[in-house]
């Protein structure tokens, strides 16, 4: 049984390579279990699952691209589908995934629903990889470097409060985290509060985490109301939370608050724009992406996939580096394809694209 902790990571010596113990799935083409279907067929199968739409538009407009594209130049056949932000049809994915046969299945959790399905893949002999998000069960984790992650936004936080003049001792920040079910969440959450707390930042209030703009917002503005109406810095864990922290500033004429965020979504490049938001952590999903690709085709070439890192439970974590983005890098988000310029310069943000030199 693994330990249920995803926080510690530790670096492993020379090219950790960790081989699978009983994935036949990932070997090309051993039987599977009566019901998991097709023999020799499952080998040149991935199945995916995405976790939703609403707590980032990256699952959708990018990671199922990134995925499929990658997969199928492979020459491998590629099932992505998404559970939409729901446990029990995210089951059903899986057992129709898993009837009609898998050589390896790519999972991000949602809300722990990937645990029981990695149970049921392991009984079958096919390896299991977590994508972006930790959970019980994986074989190998695909992600960014998580808690770099948040040492990011704990820095974006205290580049803020510098530009406002405010001492991070003496400054009033509140924490908008992460839903408390993503094992990433609590990654997030600990390198921010490394270098905030390492700087003599004290949480002014810190309400329940969740990835939704709506729960954010009204966690936000109920905090702001408990503090008098002082703001200085919001640690947010990602740019759909600040959207809901940003409204609360807005409608409060709260300008100067430094506030962070992740994902570097279209919202959040615009309110950086614009200068509601001071930096987001930008994680170029494309390089997340094919480092699952690889993973994957190695194991459905029955290969050894290398990892570079491990979970304090053993598990291989293959990690991506973030990128810090503020106004004066949204121009290469753009340039890169991860955010479309007719989308972020719309008329209000135009002057702003300008400035910073953000061009089609």
């Amino acid at each position: 049984m693994k330990k249920s902790s995803f926080l510690a990571v530790v670096a492993l010596s020379g090219a950790a390579a960790v081989m699978l113990a009983g994935c036949s799935g990932g070997g090309g083409g051993a039987e599977t279990s009566e019901g998991g279907g097709g023999g020799d067929a499952d080998a040149g199968r991935a199945c995916v699952i995405l976790p939703d739409a609403a707590s980032s538009p990256r699952w959708e407009n990018f990671d199922r691209k990134y995925l499929q594209e990658g997969l199928e130049a492979a020459g491998f056949e590629a099932d992505i589908q998404n559970a939409q932000g729901d446990v029990a049809k995210y089951g059903t994915i899986a057992d129709q995934q898993l009837t009609q046969g898998c050589g390896v299945m790519l999972l991000v959790d949602y809300q722990g629903a990937a645990e029981t399905v990695a149970a049921k893949a392991s009984a079958e002999g096919i390896p299991v990889i977590a994508y972006d998000r930790p959970f019980e069960g994986a074989d190998f984790y695909v992600s960014f470097d998580n808690v770099e992650v948040g040492r990011l936004q704990g820095q974006t936080v205290l580049d803020g409060l510098e530009a406002k003049g405010v001492a991070p001792a003496d400054a009033t920040v509140v924490y908008i985290g992460g839903d408390p079910t993503d094992g990433n969440a609590a990654m997030f959450h600990e390198g921010a509060v490394e270098v905030m707390e390492g700087a003599g930042v004290t949480a002014a209030a810190e309400p329940p985490g969740a990835w939704d703009q709506g729960k954010s917002q009204t966690n936000f503005e109920q905090a702001l109301t408990s503090l008098g109406g002082q703001v200085d810095g919001v640690w947010a864990a990602n740019d759909t939370n600040a959207a809901g922290v940003i409204k609360v500033l807005q409608d409060n004429n709260l300008q100067g608050v430094a506030v962070s965020g992740q994902d570097a979504n279209v919202a959040g490049l615009q309110n950086i724009l614009l200068g509601w938001q001071t930096a987001t952590v930008y994680k170029p999903v494309q390089d997340e992406a094919t480092a699952a690709v690889e993973t994957a085709v190695a194991l459905l070439k029955g290969e050894t996939p290398e990892a570079g890192a491990e979970l304090e439970d053993g598990t291989p974590y293959i990690q991506v580096t973030p990128v810090l983005v503020g106004p004066d890098e949204v121009k290469d988000v753009v340039s890169a394809g991860d955010a479309a310029y007719d989308d972020v310069c719309t008329p209000d943000v135009m002057a702003a694209c300008e400035q910073f030199g953000v061009t089609p």
